[in-house]
C-alpha cells in the first residue's frame, strides 16, 4: 500500500462503533435468569469475543432446535433493546467514519450481529448511508474468529485486501481479520493492547478521538516500511 492507496476500511460494530459490551452482559444476564439460569460474571466473557448469537445460546444452554434457538435469540434483542440507553458511540468513531466516507473510501461493516440490529445501530448513529456493505452474523454460517464474515466483506466490496484494512476490539476478530489476509488497527477499549498485538494486530488505539482517515493510512504505512511508529502514531496510541 502506497500513500493514497487505502481505499476501504471494514469496521467492526459492537466494542468499535459502539460501546455496547456493557449493555450485552447485562442484557445475556437478564435472558438467563427468565430460565433460571444464573451465569458467572467471568462465564458472560465468552459474549464478548464475537460470537454468534446462536454459538453462546449452544455454549450455555447446550444442543438445541435452531427453532428454539432463534425464538431465545429474538427474545435476548428484545431485552437488549431496552437497555440501549446504555449504549453510547466509541469516541471518534463517529466523525472518523464521516470522514473516510466523505474522502470516498469504501467502507463495510463485519458483525456478529444480526442483521436487523446491525442496521438499527446504524441509523441511530447517522452513518447507514456511509456503508457499502454490511455483513452480518446471518450471513455466514460461523462467528470469529472464523475469517468468514471477513471474506465476505471483501468480495462484496470488490477491492483487494491490499488496499484495505479492518478495525476490531476482540482477540477472536483479529484474529478473523488477519485470517483473511487483512492488516488490522485495534481498539482497545476492552481488551489489553498486548493481548490485540499478540495475535495480529499492527497498531492498537484506546478509541478513535484523535484519529483521522490520514492517521489510519500512516499507521499501515509504518508497518509496511518496517519503521517505528511516527511521533504522531505513537501519541494516538499512548491515548
Amino acid at each position: 500500500m502506497r500513500s493514497g492507496q487505502l481505499r476501504g476500511v471494514i469496521f467492526d460494530m459492537d466494542g468499535v462503533l459502539v460501546d455496547s459490551h456493557a449493555a450485552h452482559r447485562k442484557a445475556w444476564r437478564l435472558f438467563f435468569e427468565t430460565l433460571g439460569r444464573e451465569v458467572p460474571e467471568a462465564e458472560l466473557d465468552f459474549i464478548l469475543d464475537g460470537r454468534k448469537r446462536g454459538e453462546i445460546l449452544r455454549h450455555f444452554l447446550g444442543e438445541r432446535p435452531d427453532a428454539e434457538v432463534e425464538e431465545f435469540g429474538r427474545r435476548k434483542d428484545c431485552i437488549f433493546r431496552q437497555t440501549q440507553l446504555e449504549v453510547a458511540a466509541v469516541p471518534g468513531a463517529i466523525p472518523l467514519v464521516r470522514e473516510l466516507h466523505a474522502n470516498d473510501t469504501a467502507l463495510g461493516l463485519a458483525t456478529s450481529a444480526s442483521q436487523s440490529r446491525a442496521l438499527s445501530t446504524l441509523t441511530e448513529l447517522g452513518v447507514l448511508h456511509c456503508f457499502r456493505v454490511v455483513v452480518t452474523g446471518e450471513d455466514v454460517a460461523l462467528g470469529k474468529p472464523d475469517a468468514g464474515v471477513y471474506r465476505l466483506a471483501c468480495q462484496r466490496l470488490e477491492i483487494e485486501n491490499k488496499y484495505l484494512i479492518a478495525v476490531e476490539d476482540a482477540v477472536s476478530g483479529v484474529r478473523a481479520a488477519v485470517a483473511a489476509g487483512l492488516r488490522c488497527i485495534g481498539v482497545a477499549l476492552h481488551e489489553t493492547a498486548e493481548n490485540l498485538r499478540a495475535v495480529g494486530a499492527i497498531h492498537v488505539v484506546p478509541n478513535f478521538g484523535s484519529v483521522s482517515a490520514k492517521d489510519l493510512e500512516g499507521m499501515v504505512l509504518d508497518y509496511e516500511s518496517g519503521v517505528q511508529l511516527s511521533p504522531r502514531a505513537a501519541a494516538i496510541e499512548n491515548g
